[in-house]
């Protein structure tokens, strides 16, 4: 059945269109008062992603309140570590905890991988068939995946980090026993992806969200490789990579052909206009922190934004939108990108 809001994905066949679609990294999230309402219903974070009626409820409410042009279906990166036995807590004020970590050769044997992992996620692809239902042909369903080496790091160092020593120092120290593991990982993630396409995602997209920890050398190592792995697993389907902070190898992320590639707020439109061209369509990347600008600013750095992408663009954060973000700043930078149209 034809999507009412096809806008998405026209862009992404590379269809003239009348303006660039736009949705937000975690708009479904705590800027909504009615995903606040259905959080407070459940006993913590991980309950919520484990109900799939609660997730689709949550899913579609961006939709109905800030009328963006896809839904990205609410769920967590670390479904699939704790698929692959690795049990995990989100902590308020804390982020996720995992209580047991990779450290050795045994610990990565013990891993379930694969499609016995991806299987054990029943409960989002419930989630997907859920929130197809809701959206009623609306707009496109968007899945994702946690990148391989931003899932690594979580396994290895058992919570948030800003330097992830614990994880880098596993490609330093065992370069032989990260490759076991990064492939595991990235089996369980391709199984995964496949799953949610099956269940009728209209894109994935590939979080590495830790990618600037590395220097291109590791991310060329220990990175490259297995999103190459992901890209010819699913063939043609379309897929956005965003590597936040990775601006080192943009051109090594387009070598492996993405149909998007996500920009983050660190790198100029202009810049990465400059090294990736005109063709290649971008995601992003207006800085999070705007949004508690008054209107007219936000208004004017969107419009910019906007103008010196051109064409080929996503419009997007350059990276989720914060928690406290006052939404009717939210809700400005979506109007003004509603309103926006190309010459």
């Amino acid at each position: 059945m034809q999507l009412k809001n096809d806008l998405f994905l026209r862009t992404i066949r590379g269809e003239e269109v009348e303006r660039p679609p736009i949705w937000l990294m975690r708009q479904a999230g705590r800027i909504l008062p009615e995903y606040r309402a259905v959080r407070s219903s459940v006993k913590n974070f991980v309950a919520l992603v484990k109900n799939p009626e609660l997730c689709a409820e949550v899913t579609v409410q961006p939709i109905d309140a800030l009328n963006v042009d896809a839904a990205i279906l609410f769920s967590d990166i670390l479904v699939i570590p704790e698929a692959m036995g690795l049990e995990y807590q989100l902590v308020e004020k804390k982020g996720p905890i995992f209580p047991k970590t990779i450290e050795n050769k045994s610990d990565v044997d013990a891993l379930l991988f694969g499609q016995d992992a991806a299987d054990q996620i029943d409960y989002v692809y419930q989630a997907i068939d859920c929130t197809l239902e809701r959206l009623d042909n609306r707009v496109p369903l968007l899945g994702f995946a946690g990148a391989p080496w931003t899932l690594f790091a979580y396994m290895v160092e058992g919570s948030g980090s800003k330097t992830f020593s614990k994880a880098k120092r596993m490609l330093y120290k065992e370069p032989e026993l990260s490759h076991q593991l990064m492939q595991k990982i990235t089996d369980t993630v391709i199984c995964y992806l496949k799953n949610k396409i099956k269940h009728g995602v209209s894109l994935v997209q590939v979080f590495d969200s830790w990618a600037g920890l590395l220097d291109l050398d590791l991310y060329k190592t220990f990175a490259i490789p297995y999103l190459r792995q992901i890209k010819e697993a699913l063939g043609d389907f379309p897929m956005t990579m965003f590597s936040k902070g990775a601006w080192f190898a943009y051109e090594e992320i387009q070598a492996l052909n993405p149909t998007i590639m996500g920009v983050d707020w660190t790198v100029s439109p202009e810049h990465a206009r400059t090294v990736l061209g005109a063709n290649q369509l971008l995601q992003g990347n207006l800085d999070p922190c705007q949004l508690y600008a008054d209107h007219s600013a936000i208004a004017d750095n969107t419009i910019k934004m906007l103008d010196t992408f051109g064409k080929n663009h996503i419009v997007n954060l350059g990276h989720g939108v914060y928690p406290d973000t006052p939404l009717d700043g939210v809700k400005h930078f979506v109007n003004t990108v509603l309103r926006y149209r190309y010459d």
